[in-house]
């Protein structure tokens, strides 16, 4: 009897519904279905989970500033997602959302559960609660959230998990020696980061000479570390009630983790749902944003602890995607959306080379692009840089030149010079993969023993090697493409392939010379055969090992070889048999067609403008400001160029889901950042460097344009503190400060110093635009800009200060 696959279950974070996707979610998602399409190949039992979180006090609020009820706020968010996944071709076995009856059901039953083991109990709390995050935070009243807003101060009743308890075991659990027990983080920093919150602070203990305990592997962690945990909310309904006390709703983020049971089957009393969970349970990967791994590595394993259910064997967070440098967030107005991706790929690219393709050709294909370029630039669990540029020259330089250009060539070149003429119509006939016959075995292994060699090298690698490790596989692929290349360049079919047709009319009257020619003869296209083999076996295994990343274009690529459905060859495990020898002499070519066709680099721009179509007019008289221009470039009017630090956001102009879907993301369940925000985190306003710096206090009204309470929202006033100030040489009217605002300090450049001294500076509250893009000037960089009022006819600036005691960090409303 043969032996059952091994079961993969593998998961992505589930999303929050609070705005639609983009490629910051597209990314984890991408890298699941390239695991769970490998995994399927090499004939895992593959169960992949996706789908999206949907309660909590933000969808509530959201919900209510959209008029409609808290379902079908959720109902349309979500749509958007899965419909995106299925555009995209991902491969997920089931899509969970929260507010499922399954999902209910389960999660009170989970709750339930511990609840009866005493796992849970009930008190009063008092604290510093994060809306944009679903959190409490530590600190006094006025305390700045992770989320960069101002906390508010909740005290209600609420459940609480017993987490405390599980701080030894959590610790040992993570540093166990035995694979099959361990629970495995990745990256290292990430697994660093876990256990030094579950050890507490080691060093400051000892410091104070506290008698520290040791855990399974001798390593030194403080007791009681780790607190209880609220596990329940009263203040708002839209959750799931707490069973038998329904005035309570269960935390979004134990709701939200709960997913990755009910997603299998756990909690139900249909056998068939019971006996998937029992073949699938415990997951063996969790894919996850970095900034939440604590709830994953932390949190969730206590529960199933305390619950007495296997931990998940491995948990792998991803980092954090960059554009233009800066972090991809929709606060910040730079978010850029997949299906601007899939549709200047698709219609740009594709459709122009395949004018008669449907639209699901053209979003595949597009798809394969931004697969291929973000897990080949970005090293997985690192933080990486996206900019359209970048796409599109590492599209062209990988795909278009080289594995497109290298198929077109080698199947070209086989097409021309071994045709047999037996399909009727055909000038050429069936082209079929040269034959290894007739005693060229030998030559055949001469020309192909380096590929071969590498290619086989390749294949144990690929049996072996972390999977997660994309960046690196993909580069190996495409250092065999470069070879076959070389090998093409060096041995020069074509040339030898003219030689022969040049050659083939040529006789000798001679019956000696015709036999000694005719031998020479049947050499060059012996060697012709093994050069064109040599390289169409080449294209075989790296197509195999392509697939997953790009499931569509080798598609194309293997129906060319002639091996049919690369699709049937995944499920059938034709794709694991990467040695050498796997395409036969004398299979049939399909028909030839360009896989990649190149990229204008004018794409670049049709992406940009895609995002952001529109830009604000201009004042009709800028007046630019003396005090403005020497410390930033920003005039009144919003510039053309949308790369600009000032320029509107890029999705400004695209309809949400529903309003009131631009809240930020939750920490429990979204990829976005948490932490405190960057000075980046939105757009510099160009509202402060308009012509209002230069009006005159006459009573003259300022021709200033109007703006609406969204663009003020928009900009982050904070008090700040001056602990550093000096001139900057050569520098006459510049002073580099460093400004202290409680929660960090940064260094900021000022055109003030002809009306201050840097003496007079020192230790003045001031007002900062702490959100302000940064600009570099005279080698330093500058985060932030001073505010102040313009007074005289010299436009002296009077900064704006404080007549009383405010705490640094305090936000202007």
């Amino acid at each position: 009897m043969p032996e059952a696959p091994q079961k993969f279950y593998l998961t992505t974070p589930i999303y929050y519904v609070n705005a639609r996707p983009h490629i910051g979610h597209a990314y984890s998602t991408i890298a699941a279905d390239v695991i769970a399409r490998r995994h399927r190949l090499l004939g895992d039992d593959t169960f992949f989970l996706t789908g999206t979180d949907e309660h909590g006090q933000k969808v509530e609020r959201s919900a209510a500033a959209a008029g409609i009820p808290p379902l079908q706020f959720a109902d349309q968010v979500s749509a958007t997602f899965r419909a995106l996944w299925d555009r995209m071709g991902i491969t997920y076995n089931d899509y969970i959302r929260t507010t499922e009856l399954r999902h209910t059901e389960a999660v009170q039953k989970l709750f339930q559960l511990l609840l009866d083991r005493d796992k849970f109990y009930l008190s009063s709390y008092t604290g510093q609660y994060s809306i944009g995050e679903e959190m409490f935070v530590d600190g006094p009243p006025g305390t700045i959230g992770p989320d960069g807003k101002p906390t508010e101060t909740v005290t209600e009743e609420n459940y609480f998990f017993r987490l405390s308890e599980y701080q030894l075991p959590l610790i040992d659990l993570i540093e166990s020696e035995n694979p099959e027990s361990r629970l495995l983080i990745q990256p290292e920093s990430s697994r660093n980061e876990v256990l030094s919150f579950l050890r507490g602070n080691v060093a400051e203990a000892t410091d104070r000479g506290e008698v520290l305990e040791l855990s399974a592997l001798g390593k030194p962690y403080v007791p009681g570390a780790l607190k209880d945990l609220s596990i329940s909310r009263t203040s708002f309904k839209w959750g799931i009630p707490v069973p038998g006390n329904e005035k309570h709703v269960i935390y979004v983020w134990l709701d939200a983790l709960i997913n990755y049971l009910t997603g299998i089957g756990y909690g139900s009393d249909n056998p068939a749902d019971q006996e998937k969970f029992k073949r699938y349970w415990p997951a063996d990967l969790h894919l996850v944003g970095k900034e939440i791994t604590r709830f994953h590595c932390v949190y969730w394993p206590a529960v199933l602890l305390a619950a007495e259910i296997p931990t998940p064997k491995s948990v792998v967070a991803n980092g954090w995607l960059l554009f233009d440098d800066s972090k991809m967030s929709k606060s910040k107005g730079n978010v850029v959306r997949t299906e601007t991706i899939l549709d200047a790929f698709g219609t740009e690219v594709y459709k122009k080379q395949f004018p008669d393709s449907t639209k699901k050709e053209q979003d595949l294909f597009a798809a394969d692009v931004l697969r291929y370029f973000l897990l080949r630039e970005i090293p997985f669990g690192q933080d990486g840089s996206f900019s359209f540029d970048a796409m599109i020259t590492r599209y062209n330089a990988d795909l278009a030149n080289g594995y497109g250009n290298l198929v077109s060539r080698t199947l070209g070149l086989i097409v021309q010079n071994f045709s047999a003429g037996d399909i009727e119509g055909s000038p050429r006939g069936v082209a079929r993969v040269p034959p290894l016959t007739d005693g060229n075995d030998t030559l055949a292994f001469i020309y192909s023993n380096n590929l071969r060699a590498h290619a086989d090298t390749l294949a144990d690698l690929d049996a072996t090697e972390n999977e997660y490790t994309f960046g690196s596989r993909l580069q190996r692929i495409f250092d065999l493409i470069q070879k076959v290349d070389v090998f093409m360049t060096e041995e020069k079919p074509w040339k030898l392939a003219a030689q022969l047709k040049a050659s083939s009319t040529t006789t000798y009257l001679d019956a000696a010379k015709q036999t000694e020619f005719e031998e020479e003869l049947r050499k060059d296209v012996i060697q012709l055969e093994c050069i064109l083999y040599t390289a169409a076996e080449s294209i075989r295994v790296i197509s195999a090992l392509l697939y997953p990343v790009l499931p569509y274009s080798t598609a194309k690529v293997w129906a060319q070889l002639g091996l049919g459905d690369i699709e049937d060859a995944a499920k059938n495990g034709e794709l694991k048999n990467l040695k050498w020898g796997g395409l036969k002499p004398g299979t049939k070519l399909g028909p030839l067609a360009p896989i990649f066709p190149r990229a204008d680099k004018g794409l670049a721009q049709i992406m940009t403008d895609m995002e952001s179509p529109t830009t604000p007019p201009k004042p009709e008289h800028p007046k630019p400001s003396k005090f403005v221009d020497e410390t930033t470039t920003h005039t009144s009017a919003a510039p053309t160029d949308p790369t600009d630090p000032a320029a509107a956001p890029r999705t400004s102009y695209l309809a949400e889901a529903a309003p009131g879907t631009t809240v930020g993301g939750s920490h429990a369940v979204s990829t976005e950042r948490t932490g405190t925000p960057s000075h980046t985190e939105a757009p510099a306003s160009g509202i402060f460097a308009n012509s209002a710096a230069q009006s005159n206090i006459s009573g003259t009204a300022p021709d200033t344009p109007q703006i609406v309470i969204d663009d003020f929202v928009k900009i982050d006033l904070r008090v700040a503190q001056i602990v550093v100030a000096e001139r900057i040489p050569k520098a006459d009217k510049l002073l580099r400060l460093e400004v202290d605002l409680g929660y960090e300090k940064r260094q900021i450049l000022s055109g003030i110093a002809e009306w201050y001294t840097p003496e007079e500076l020192l230790g003045k509250k001031i007002v900062v635009i702490a959100n302000l893009a940064p600009r570099k000037m005279r080698g330093f960089e500058s985060h932030g800009m001073l505010l102040a009022a313009s007074h005289g006819e010299d436009g002296k600036p009077v900064l704006a200060t404080f007549g009383e005691e405010i705490a640094l960090g305090s936000r202007l409303r």
